[in-house]
């Protein structure tokens, strides 16, 4: 066909029936159908949507015009999308999507807050939302954003139900309360259940003593004891209820929704707990005089090379993440121990910093997931070619020693994901530190050096800075891409 224009685009988001969600070339799309078509154009106008998009916690959507939609059905391989289509939006692109299974526990009880708030200012106004679930929250930084307006409907005036009340227990309330009491990581929950824990499975982890405890009694034990003498085929369970008094039906949401907060409340994560490497700035043979010059380090580079988009690798408690978010970069900063990415996180929403932090083990990191691998990308998809500078400090010699990654791997990867610079630490076999980490394994590292390290940089790098640090066996490293060709 002459008309069709030669961009590539990919499917989002396609589970609900009101439309589909598309990335055509870095622009967010969401092609709505005739049955999702007014409920969306209401919840635009509506007060409680100009409320949540000035507080930032709504995505800014802009209606497209005729013009703009023609452009986009020629494109070749969606046209068809637009067939049942009655009105076409364009959303703000989040500069970095997250998944639940990355969050600390602190991101996703931010996330049912919002949950819960979104709701509330849509119970006003007779909206409502489908689902429940932090698959519909991004994060711009370190704050939460609801994505998903196609969520948004009018709700029933004398329906006196919350038809996503199970959604938002077996995604919010049970990870959470199962993570805090139980210490199983969100990750383990969420990469296998996509729509969080049903009420029998946490059950089943808890002790008889907790099984009678608030608030797992009410979310979990309850439940279980009921499902087990339910008729599976019992028509009435899907009935829709209604009462002719549209004040007490809603008196009876805000009460269910005051109740979920209380009870998310409950499972609010700890502030303050320790980790194996939540101490690691103190314990990590760093003197005063060792942070203050790498922070010198990092500054200057910050003031000479300008970047705009940094991903600390390793951030461990965010000191650095801190510092180069204050220079104006936005930074995604990841480490494997949710305790030291709950506290930036903490951290980031108490200055106001750019930084969106998620548990992300790099020699491990999180895989494709979702229908086919494409609903949620690899983090490494995600990452590779979107960040022009790479923070690398204190980190890869626990991927050489404790994940035995070959040194050349970490620069090609680190090459992979920055189009420009590359901050890195080196840390020599003979460093307290790394001889800790071997456990008597030295002479695995017999061939590490200097000459070695910047050999194998030097593949993809130009070294532009080193600085020893001073009664230290470790180099600060301000490296630039080649220009490849």
């Amino acid at each position: 066909m002459k008309n069709e224009v030669n961009k590539s685009a990919e499917n989002i988001s396609f589970r609900d029936p009101a439309g589909r969600l598309l990335n055509i070339e870095g622009r967010i799309i969401r092609v709505v159908n005739k049955s999702g078509e007014q409920d969306l154009k209401d919840f635009l106008s509506s007060a409680a949507a100009e409320k949540n998009t000035k507080s930032g916690s709504l995505v800014i959507t802009t209606i497209l015009g005729d013009e703009s939609i023609k452009e986009l059905q020629g494109i070749n391989n969606i046209s068809h999308i637009f067939n049942n289509s009655s009105m076409v939006v364009e959303h703000e692109r989040i500069t970095f999507q997250s998944f639940p299974y990355e969050w600390p526990a602190e991101m996703l009880y931010a996330s049912g807050r919002l949950t819960l708030d979104f709701a509330v200012d849509l119970l006003k106004e007779g909206f409502g939302i489908k689902d429940a679930t932090p698959y519909n929250i991004l994060f711009r930084g370190c704050h939460p954003v609801f994505i998903d307006l196609l969520s948004v409907e009018r709700r029933d005036q004398g329906d006196p139900i919350w038809s996503p009340y199970a959604q938002f227990v077996r995604t919010f309330l049970l990870p959470l309360l199962i993570n805090k009491h139980l210490g199983l990581p969100l990750d383990q929950i969420f990469l296998t259940r996509r729509d969080g824990l049903e009420p029998e499975e946490a059950y089943r982890l808890l002790s008889p003593l907790k099984r009678l405890k608030s608030p797992f009694l009410t979310l979990a034990s309850i439940p279980t004891w009921l499902a087990a003498g339910e008729k599976k085929d019992n028509p009435a369970i899907y009935h829709k209820k209604h009462d002719d008094n549209f004040e007490k039906a809603r008196y009876i949401l805000s009460s269910l929704f005051a109740q979920l907060r209380k009870n998310l409340n409950k499972s609010k994560p700890v502030k303050g707990k320790d980790s194996a490497w939540s101490d690691y700035m103190c314990s990590n043979n760093y003197t005063t005089e060792h942070i203050g010059a790498k922070q010198i380090f990092i500054e200057n580079l910050l003031a000479e090379c300008k970047p705009k988009m940094v991903l600390d690798v390793g951030c461990n408690t965010g000191y650095f993440s801190a510092i180069v978010a204050r220079s104006g970069a936005a930074v995604v900063a990841i480490d494997y121990d949710p305790v030291v990415v709950g506290s930036v996180w903490r951290k980031a929403s108490k200055e106001g910093l750019d930084i969106l932090p998620l548990v992300v083990n790099i020699t491990r990191p999180s895989p494709a997931a979702g229908w086919r691998n494409l609903e949620c990308q690899s983090f490494l998809d995600r990452a590779r070619g979107g960040f022009d500078a790479v923070f690398m400090l204190a980190v890869i010699h626990h991927m050489l020693v404790t994940e035995r990654i070959p040194l050349d791997e970490i620069v090609d990867l680190a090459a992979e994901i920055t189009t420009d610079i590359l901050v890195i630490e080196y840390v020599s076999p003979q460093d307290s530190m790394f001889r800790r980490l071997t456990r008597g394994r030295d002479n695995l590292f017999e061939y590490l050096s200097t000459d070695v390290f910047e050999t194998s940089c030097r593949r993809h790098f130009e070294i532009i800075r080193v600085q020893h640090l001073d009664n230290t066996e470790r180099w600060l490293y301000l490296m630039r891409k080649k220009v490849s060709g």
